[in-house]
């Protein structure tokens, strides 16, 4: 145990109350505070290897600024990054060229040990739809160079946006031979949306392995975080273009709901281990200081408007969602997923949510978010089986969305989702006991960037779940991602696979391409 970050003896019972209280004030001395371990802020460091091996990245941009992310680690994967416990000085510089001889902010910063010296600098004051370049300085040692970009201007309706969305890396199954391909593609933004990492412990006969057993402990998961960032390609898809990223379940533990572990665990060690999770997220994500963590709680959930064309809405369904009703797994329909007191999101960010769809004055408006939410029937023939880790197993709530879409008038609502590892398209129909009831909205997919190892373009029980869910416009089982073209009058999504991921060199294919017409809430073939 870390006696900084959890100050209370171990074998002391610990309320979620009495967590927070004994973490919060120290996390937030320990972020702010340029000396917290003693000594003086080293501004002139020698190190034994490159510092800034995790690469650099940027992230939740608005028209005026960015964040800007780097950590220091010379030896990441060893404890403290291969650093002693002392607070660095670190320059960053944002400038209008990639040259960087317009310079229009620079600045310094501290790397703290009790954040693994990461680096969250929140540059304002910039230019709104301005393409900028970035570099961060420890001691003689330059970062690489990053690509960021603002958003347009508020009241501004910009001609168009491109992006594309991912998900559901693991580091052992696969290459992240999609990332070579995304960092090449022509976006103005990336949308990660969980399972960045995989907690699990390492396997044998893999493609790549992972580091050590299953992860517990800050320093575990710190590591988990620096083997994967340390992968050229996923570096070059943070170094060219702002992140918007959220989680899902592996970035603590599979299918975790609130403080419930999905292995069964005592509550005080499940959230001690929660508490480092989340910080070790925070310390590797391009996050603002809103998102500091406090113990075992960290406020994901925000919203982010591109201009009048769209509003991403990033959500949490992890941190809040009461427990699966009928435990994990796909389960036939049951009265018990019509409680209204089972929730996905948690009545704050529901209502969050639903405030911000009633209000939005954004010709797109965007869940960026984890897991499906169209009710497929999972089972052949006559048999009725949904996944309870999805928005079917919160029945109640899945219907009370899509029913305020309808009575709000919510402008052109679109789904984002990823965590199943295969790329699907779904009009979200009013009334899924009514298949053919005209849709609400629309739902795209995405699948693994690497997560199941090479996939197929024919994934098991395609024909049966096409067949009987008629809301289904595509079904596919290989890896890559989801790029979408987003104008004031048209939506289209192109599928990008590759055929796999298994070994190096695989090509870029688009395998579907669908349009959505402003104000026409159904999925077209283009």
């Amino acid at each position: 145990m870390d006696p900084l970050l959890f100050p209370l003896a171990a074998n002391r019972p610990l309320g979620r109350r009495a967590f927070l209280g004994g973490s919060a004030s120290f996390a937030a001395a320990a972020l702010f505070s340029s000396s917290r371990l003693g000594g003086a802020v080293a501004a002139a460091p020698v190190f034994r290897a490159y510092p800034f091996s995790l690469g650099v990245a940027s992230g939740d941009p608005t028209p005026d600024g960015v964040v800007l992310w780097t950590k220091l680690a010379p030896k990441p994967l060893e404890p403290g990054g291969g650093l002693a416990p002392e607070p660095i000085e670190v320059s960053w510089t944002i400038a209008e060229d990639e040259g960087l001889s317009r310079g229009v902010q620079s600045g310094k910063v501290v790397a703290s040990p009790q954040w693994g010296h990461s680096v969250h600098v929140e540059v304002a004051g910039l230019r709104p739809d301005r393409w900028y370049w970035y570099q961060f300085k420890a001691g003689a040692e330059l970062s690489p160079k990053g690509r960021t970009r603002t958003f347009p201007a508020a009241d501004s309706l910009p001609e168009k946006l491109r992006f594309a969305f991912a998900s559901c890396q693991h580091y052992e199954s696969g290459l992240f031979t999609a990332y070579q391909h995304l960092a090449r593609e022509d976006l103005d933004l990336v949308v990660h949306l969980g399972d960045y990492i995989y907690e699990g412990a390492a396997r044998d006969k893999q493609v790549r392995r992972h580091n050590g057993p299953e992860i517990f402990t800050l320093d575990d998961y710190r590591a988990r975080y620096a083997l994967y960032k340390s992968d050229p390609a996923l570096q070059a898809a943070h170094a060219m273009a702002p992140w918007l990223v959220t989680w899902d379940d592996h970035e603590v533990a599979n299918n975790y709901a609130d403080d419930i572990p999905g292995k069964a665990a005592p509550r005080d060690e499940f959230m001690r281990r929660r508490a480092a999770a989340y910080q070790a997220y925070y310390e590797m994500m391009p996050l603002r200081r809103a998102q500091l963590p406090t113990g075992p709680d960290l406020l994901l959930y925000r919203g982010l408007e591109y201009g009048r064309l769209a509003r991403f809405n990033v959500l949490d369904t992890r941190q809040y969602r009461t427990d699966q009703p009928q435990g994990d797994g796909r389960k036939p329909p049951s009265p018990v997923l019509m409680d209204p007191k089972g929730t996905i999101l948690g009545n704050r960010q529901r209502d969050w949510l639903f405030d911000h769809l009633a209000r939005s004055r954004t010709d797109w408006n965007i869940l960026a978010q984890q897991v499906m939410m169209a009710r497929v029937d999972l089972a052949p023939g006559k048999e009725i089986l949904h996944s309870m880790d999805q928005w079917p197993g919160y029945e109640f709530e899945r219907r009370r969305f899509l029913n305020h879409c309808l009575a709000q008038k919510v402008k052109n609502p679109v789904v984002l989702t990823g965590d199943i590892h295969t790329h699907w398209a779904n009009n979200l129909v009013a009334d899924f006991d009514r298949p053919d009831s005209a849709p609400v909205g629309v739902e795209f997919v995405g699948t693994s960037i690497s997560s199941g190892g090479d996939g197929t373009q024919m994934p098991k029980g395609r024909e049966h779940t096409l067949g009987e869910n008629p809301f289904v416009k595509f079904l596919n089982g290989e890896r890559g991602y989801v790029r979408c073209e987003v104008t004031p009058r048209q939506w289209r999504t192109d599928y990008r696979t590759v055929p796999y991921v298994e070994k190096p060199g695989a090509p870029l294919v688009t395998r579907a391409s669908f349009v959505v017409e402003s104000g026409k809430p159904e999925l077209q073939r283009a």
